[in-house]
């Protein structure tokens, strides 16, 4: 890690750089008390969040998804009896599998607030590390958009299966063709009615006024490829653009993905959302699942991956048109499941 440029979390608004502790312990040093005086909050994000004065001292309530508990608790407790001997608080933790609050108290309010900081950081860090849930969507499965599809992987299939590593097994499902804009990790029903009510502030907020309450028209023509060698490719993905050459698709989706970041409820991975529909993806080889289970355990999948090279697919289908969608709805998808018209099944939409 470069100390010069360590890494930021946002936490609740606030933005706390990661630094790299190397700790010397001596003997003979006397250990300073951590605690001033009971209305102590020295550099602690006094307002970032509510503590309650209680009869016995003070109190703080955490709201955390059930499957995340278990890193709060540690192997064999350990990680909840060091906080709270650090922190001089006792941390009430809801029995697994059961949705409810972390509750937070100690004679300190300092205390408690710095046990709060030390559970929000915990919490970032292996949120992150979880695979994501859901992700907001536009499909692109119109029927005439399916067929043109079927046509491209025909076509590829019949002038491109002898270039290293093509097969029909790299094709995107037709009924799941989709743009995405972002992904999200949302552990219970409370944080998906969390992405949903967003998605309905959003769509009263600015969606509306941009679109004028009608589809946007775009067109799907093109391919391009994900990596920097094309004889090395794993992801190929049809271009998408408005059809009257306006920026309101790419406005709007910008604009739901900063909100989303903004609520906590997404990671920020890029400064603008990449309007494209992948049609070929390396994930996609033999198995439909192996996404999933690469993606479940937490392992890069790219190490799996096997390339195919896709010179001749980007020359001789470099201006492919797939046709024209309408796009009326903005949808939060769950990952790895299917409705009745075989698209994602949808949690919520815009």
């Amino acid at each position: 890690m470069d100390v010069l440029r360590p890494p930021l979390i946002r936490i609740g608004g606030r933005v706390y750089r990661k630094n790299l502790i190397q700790e010397q312990v001596f003997p003979h040093e006397e250990e300073e008390d951590f605690y001033a005086g009971p209305g102590d909050c020295v550099d602690e994000p006094c307002d970032a969040f509510v503590v309650e004065e209680t009869e016995r001292g003070f109190q703080c309530c955490v709201e955390v998804p059930s499957p995340l508990y278990k890193y709060i608790i540690g192997k064999k407790g350990e990680t909840k009896k060091r906080l709270e001997t650090e922190t001089r608080t006792c941390i009430s933790i809801p029995k697994p599998g059961l949705e409810g609050v972390i509750v937070i108290t100690g004679q300190h309010r300092s205390g408690v607030i710095s046990a709060r900081t030390r559970i929000d950081v915990l919490l970032d860090s292996f949120r992150k590390k979880q695979p994501f849930t859901h992700f907001l969507s536009f499909a692109l499965n119109q029927p005439p958009i399916q067929e043109k599809f079927l046509q491209f992987k025909e076509e590829v299939l019949e002038k491109c299966s002898k270039d290293h590593g093509v097969s029909s097994s790299l094709f995107q499902n037709p009924a799941k063709l989709h743009l995405t804009l972002g992904t999200l990790v949302l552990l219970n029903e409370q944080e998906i009615q969390k992405a949903c009510d967003l998605l309905q502030r959003c769509k009263e907020d600015f969606v509306d006024q941009i679109t004028g309450g009608q589809p946007l028209t775009v067109e799907v023509a093109g391919v391009e490829y994900m990596n920097d060698d094309p004889a090395m490719t794993d992801v190929l993905y049809a271009k998408v653009r408005m059809k009257d050459g306006s920026d309101r698709l790419q406005v709007i989706v910008d604009q739901l993905v900063e909100r989303f970041v903004a609520s906590g409820l997404m990671l920020k991975e890029w400064d603008r959302v990449k309007l494209h529909a992948t049609v070929m993806n390396t994930l996609f080889r033999n198995d439909p699942t192996e996404e999933r289970n690469n993606t479940m355990t937490g392992k890069s999948s790219f190490k799996e991956r096997e390339s195919f090279n896709g010179r001749n697919i980007l020359k001789l289908f470099e201006n492919f048109s797939f046709g024209e969608a309408q796009l009326d709805s903005v949808h939060l998808s769950q990952r790895f499941s299917s409705d009745a018209s075989g698209y994602y099944a949808t949690s919520g939409q815009l």
